[in-house]
């Protein structure tokens, strides 16, 4: 296939395609070419306000973790939206503008953009990352079940991602889109009027 001929073929794939996802099912990401996905959001904790000992506890138990669930893959990710691109923006603005109270204006927008991004800093969520590749169906909840309990077990706080939060992990992951309520299946749906 010469290379105007792949560059078509890739337009036309779906978006689905392109980002290797088949389906969204209850509790996983299904892929074209790496297995279902299984997420586990773990929430953090503030090592900052732990004591030493606490914090090699802490330590201890992700070891612990990792050493009996050799198939355990993490991922760290931003929950909230990021504010770089408009702080460049604000910045070539200041450089360009003539007037001093527009740039005045514009440099207390970028303080307010600073403040608040350093008050979601810590706005992070982590996910433990189960593949599973050709599992039987009938002993995935089990094997789950036991990887949960595991976390649990080492004191970890950890919800298994359901549908909603898998595709709020996909729009923040793709999009930096941390601020919608409820993501659509289809882009588009929100406007489709049924029997209209």
């Amino acid at each position: 296939m010469s290379r105007k001929e792949k560059k078509i073929t890739k337009q036309k794939l779906s978006t689905r395609k392109l980002i290797n996802t088949k389906n969204i099912s209850d509790y996983s990401l299904q892929t074209y070419t790496h297995g279902e996905l299984v997420y586990f959001i773990i929430k953090p904790t503030n090592l900052s306000v732990l004591s030493e000992d606490s914090t090699s506890a802490r330590i201890y138990a992700l070891m612990t973790v990792l050493k009996g669930i050799a198939e355990i893959e993490m991922c760290c990710l931003n929950s909230r939206e990021n504010f770089e691109d408009n702080k460049r923006f604000l910045k070539t603005r200041i450089e360009q503008e003539n007037s001093p109270i527009i740039c005045r204006l514009l440099e207390t927008d970028l303080r307010f953009l600073d403040r608040i991004q350093v008050q979601m800093a810590t706005a992070r969520e982590f996910l433990i990352i189960i593949r599973l590749i050709d599992e039987k169906q009938k002993e995935i909840f089990s094997y789950l079940n036991r990887i949960e309990k595991t976390l649990r077990e080492q004191s970890f706080s950890v919800k298994r991602a359901e549908k909603e939060d898998i595709k709020r992990i996909l729009a923040v992951y793709f999009e930096q889109n941390a601020t919608s309520e409820k993501f659509e299946d289809f882009d588009g749906e929100r406007w489709i009027i049924l029997n209209d």
